[in-house]
């Protein structure tokens, strides 16, 4: 794993990067940086494409192909007002790696990268030390690049 804090806007990074951010099984993404999420039109290809409130308790991610970028949403918890727990983002992170590891196993398909903010403690009020944490110890037998972006 190449792991590398930036202070730079996530929605500047080269399109070989596959972003990432944390959502509800709701997918109500109505605030936070979600909202740019929706503008971009992820909301609406998740409300066609996935069921909604599909939460049994364990994290879980869904990866959709947009315009520009890969979209990868980790789903932390059940409704938008909830708050997500540490076990629930590393299930979704675990999701997404093994997802991320095969794309990165198809010969046809270019290798993944990773950018996400720092994810979970936005308005989910995750602590990053904890969080990073979580990222590196999900990602350290991987040759995954991620790019965390901060302003």
């Amino acid at each position: 794993m190449q792991y590398i804090e930036k202070k730079t806007d996530l929605f500047t990074v080269p399109e070989d990067y596959a972003l990432v951010h944390c959502i509800s099984s709701d997918f109500a993404m109505g605030a936070g940086i979600a909202k740019k999420f929706t503008e971009m039109g992820v909301k609406e290809k998740l409300v066609n494409t996935y069921p909604r409130n599909k939460w049994d308790g364990h994290g879980y991610s869904i990866a959709i192909g947009m315009k520009d970028y890969i979209v990868i949403n980790l789903i932390t918890k059940e409704k938008y007002w909830m708050k997500p727990t540490y076990q629930a983002l590393g299930e979704s992170l675990e999701s997404m790696k093994d997802w991320v590891v095969s794309q990165n196993r198809c010969y046809w398909v270019p290798e993944i990268k990773l950018a996400m903010p720092k994810i979970g403690c936005g308005l989910d009020r995750l602590e990053w030390s904890v969080v990073s944490g979580i990222i590196q110890d999900v990602f350290k037998d991987t040759n995954i690049e991620i790019l965390v972006c901060y302003q």
